[in-house]
């Protein structure tokens, strides 16, 4: 079963025909073709397999996770892809990355959304753990999900993820996380973030090292 719905997965990914000046990949979601600009010289402006991942659950669980109307962020939305997916499946979506990522998250969600979706999404600035009530202040802010995809990895920034899960989510706050597992201290983060969240493994895909997490606030899942 993992290995014909991981097949299924990476069916939606599709390469240009010809060699441009820009290196793109191409993605099959939710009823429309997206074609995503990458970098690769930078982590945040690839797509990983994580990404992958969650936008075909999104698409194929909308019964069970319907995004109409709903108020998404992304954390570490890198190129966008999972973005751009939820805000076609009819959420209003906030994507979300570090400055210098934001110029091509910002061309690839405009690119792929505009005159498509229901609302508009938009590409805001967040740096982990940083200027969290300036930017997202509790009173105002309120998300139905935080998206999250291959953010934990080997990186010195493990606590301000975490600390920026804490502030972004409200008590009926869905967390929808793709994560690889790679390395031991970074696996050790699911077990922080558990101090924190109930978290409930959704799917899990051996042969990718992926699992998909659903997650709220402790003591909410079973309420």
């Amino acid at each position: 079963e993992d290995g014909q719905i991981v097949a299924e997965i990476m069916a939606r990914r599709f390469f240009p025909d010809l060699i441009t000046h820009k290196a793109w990949e191409g993605f099959h979601f939710a009823g429309h073709e997206i074609r995503i600009t990458e970098a690769t010289d930078c982590y945040g402006a690839v797509v990983w397999p994580s990404a992958l991942v969650l936008c075909y659950f999104l698409e194929t669980n909308s019964e069970q996770c319907n995004l109409v109307d709903k108020n998404v962020i992304e954390i570490g939305a890198g190129t966008g892809l999972v973005s751009i997916v939820a805000s076609l499946l009819g959420a209003f979506v906030t994507a979300t990355d570090l400055p210098e990522l934001l110029g091509n998250l910002q061309h690839n969600v405009l690119q792929n959304t505009k005159k498509k979706c229901k609302h508009q999404p938009c590409v805001k600035e967040l740096s982990w753990g940083i200027d969290l009530e300036k930017n997202f202040p509790r009173s105002s802010c309120h998300f139905d999900y935080i998206m999250a995809a291959d953010v934990v990895y080997h990186h010195p920034f493990l606590d301000e993820l975490l600390l920026t899960f804490d502030h972004l989510c409200k008590n009926d706050t869905v967390i929808l996380w793709a994560m690889k597992f790679r390395l031991e201290k970074e696996n050790k983060f699911v077990d922080r973030f558990q101090t924190l969240f109930d978290l409930e493994m959704i799917s899990n895909f051996p042969s990718l090292n992926i699992a998909l997490y659903k997650a709220m606030r402790k003591g909410r899942m079973k309420a």
